[in-house]
């Protein structure tokens, strides 16, 4: 119920975006493939071949230094990305050099000032996944994407119940409050 809710977040966001698109950090492909997502890129060669059986045309690589020409993309998507690469600037400018002149970058984040922020903080040292993670402020995911020359546009949230609640269903919705919030920054 979780996922679904932040599949129809990430759709609110990416909503009348231009084509192709691409997810950086596409992982296992499971919002690429829901979302209809053209390219997906990752540096894990185990995770991109799961993308691929999921339909997703994938690129072995890494945020940093995307293999593509400047301004291919209508959409960029980093779907709890940032807290996973090594130099988030470094992913968001690549990100903003292979957008074409009004698309749309979309970076999921779970707030680092939120519940569900400060509940994987605090579980950071238990968990393989999370020990490596470094959760980013809404405001610097703001200035990542200003400093990287786009504009932010609007931010869609959903997750308003808390982490150990049970699940359900939920719209998203404008504005940041929730546990996994969107912001679209416009080239």
């Amino acid at each position: 119920m979780t996922a679904e809710n932040e599949v129809r977040a990430v759709a609110a966001a990416l909503a009348d975006a231009r084509r192709p698109w691409l997810e950086v950090g596409v992982g296992t492909g499971f919002f690429a493939w829901r979302l209809g997502v053209d390219y997906g890129l990752d540096p894990s060669i185990r995770m991109l071949s799961v993308a691929r059986r999921r339909g997703v045309e994938v690129v072995a690589g890494v945020g940093e230094v995307l293999p593509f020409r400047d301004g291919v993309f209508g959409a960029v998507l980093l779907i709890v990305t940032l807290c996973f690469v090594d130099d988030p600037v470094a992913v968001v400018s690549e990100s903003a050099r292979v957008l074409r002149r009004g698309g749309y970058l979309v970076a999921c984040v779970v707030p680092r000032e939120n519940e569900w922020g400060r509940y994987y903080e605090s579980i950071r040292d238990s968990s393989p996944f999370y020990r490596i993670a470094r959760f980013l402020s809404t405001a610097e995911v703001e200035a990542l994407v200003e400093g990287a020359g786009l504009k932010p546009v609007r931010w869609v949230s959903t997750l308003t119940y808390g982490p150990l609640d049970v699940p359900r269903p939920e719209e998203p919705f404008e504005g940041l409050g929730g546990g996994f919030s969107c912001l679209r920054a416009r080239k």
